[in-house]
């Protein structure tokens, strides 16, 4: 099989499916997997107990995929339209409410997983055999990837056409997807741990196909942050605590939304209006002067949520949360966080009788963890006002 001309076609196939770049890599992570284990070891991760779960898998693919000798990463844009001012405007208005931008539109866990899985078929039906298609029918139901049938691993190994194949991952296994998209050539992991292409910023997706296909791989990326530290100045936490070390425990990002918890005192304040994930080191950071907007219709705001009033959010009922994060990313924090996040963002804004009487209404909530942000809410309001 002719595999240069298979990469080629990979990286066609991958435009025309709406992925701005397509990168093919080794499965090879030894350094990546040192600094993963030295981050783990100083506790960065909190409780996000998952990142320690899996041991060394998340930097072995042939672990989590037999055979596998190559990995295919993609990304795509999710910017609005808006762009990175539309984004900073928001920030700037303390009575509405900031979503990640990567969150405004239909979750991309499902956007990507689908695109990817076309890919894939792509691959598959050139190299003329059907394995893929039977493993998906097999997992029908899976809704967190796309995995091969038992038949299709326990041939996995071999190097014939046969047994070509590979399996899809969107941020829902065990994959050190930043590394392994360096790797491919898509760009550089930048000093707040986001990954950046020169030409087109950091604010896009990523997602891969581990597969046993031998392509040629591409040249890895190298690093253009050079002395600027933008992204360290501007974390409203200081959670990037040095170049390319993040510590998840004072990121908004974790605190809002893997976070299941009560926010430390100490951080409530500096979340702002923040409430649901940060994007303050990608807005900082200069190579975003080339973010791209987002093609793909699915990324497009929905429910208003691109310049949310507070009150507003605050005022849905679970039933509404639920109906309106339907097929959103917002679904993951769930209700009870939903409310803790933006009671902090309550007690940020300046005083207002309509925020302060938004609070009083959810002062009998059955959630101890939404009681006490409300009322840590309700004495700022009173403090600021007085």
């Amino acid at each position: 099989m002719d595999y240069q001309r298979l990469r080629e076609d990979i990286k066609c196939w991958g435009q025309e499916l709406g992925f701005r770049q397509v990168g093919i890599s080794s499965i090879r992570l030894a350094d990546d997997e040192r600094r993963l284990q030295a981050w783990l070891a100083a506790g960065y991760h909190g409780e996000m107990h998952y990142m320690a779960r899996h041991g060394h898998k998340r930097s072995r693919p042939a672990e989590l995929v037999p055979g596998a000798c190559r990995v295919i990463s993609a990304s795509m844009d999710y910017l609005p339209a808006a762009g990175i001012q539309g984004a900073t405007q928001v920030l700037r208005d303390p009575r509405r409410g900031y979503v990640a931008r990567y969150a405004l539109g239909r979750d991309y866990h499902k956007v990507l997983r689908r695109r990817l899985a076309r890919l894939l078929e792509r691959i598959v039906e050139r190299t003329g055999r059907g394995q893929y298609r039977m493993a998906r029918a097999a997992n029908r139901d899976n809704t967190h990837d796309w995995k091969a049938s038992p038949a299709f691993l326990a041939n996995f190994g071999h190097s014939d056409a046969d047994s070509l194949g590979g399996r899809v991952f969107v941020d829902s296994a065990p994959v050190l997807e930043k590394a392994l998209a360096r790797n491919a050539g898509l760009g550089w992991i930048g000093k707040h741990t986001n990954l950046i292409a020169r030409e087109a910023g950091s604010c896009f997706l990523l997602g891969e196909i581990v597969t046993n296909a031998p392509l040629p791989p591409d040249r890895p990326s190298q690093g253009h942050c050079g002395a600027c530290r933008a992204c360290m100045m501007a974390c409203p936490t200081d959670a990037i605590v040095a170049p390319y070390r993040l510590d998840a425990r004072r990121c908004i990002a974790y605190l809002t939304i893997e976070y299941r918890g009560a926010i430390p005192l100490e951080l409530r304040p500096k979340i702002g209006n923040r409430i649901f994930g940060c994007d303050d080191c990608q807005l900082a950071c200069p190579w975003n002067r080339f973010a791209r907007a987002a093609r793909e219709r699915d990324f497009l705001p929905r429910n208003g949520l691109d310049a949310p009033s507070l009150v507003d959010l605050f005022r849905w009922s679970e039933a509404e949360f639920m109906e309106r994060a339907q097929g959103s990313a917002l679904r993951r924090v769930g209700y009870a966080c939903w409310l803790r996040n933006l009671a902090v963002a309550m007690g940020n804004a300046p005083p207002s009788k309509r925020i302060a009487a938004a609070l009083e209404e959810r002062m009998g909530h059955p959630s101890p963890l939404v009681t006490e942000h409300v009322a840590w809410a309700l004495a700022r309001q009173r403090r600021i006002g007085s």
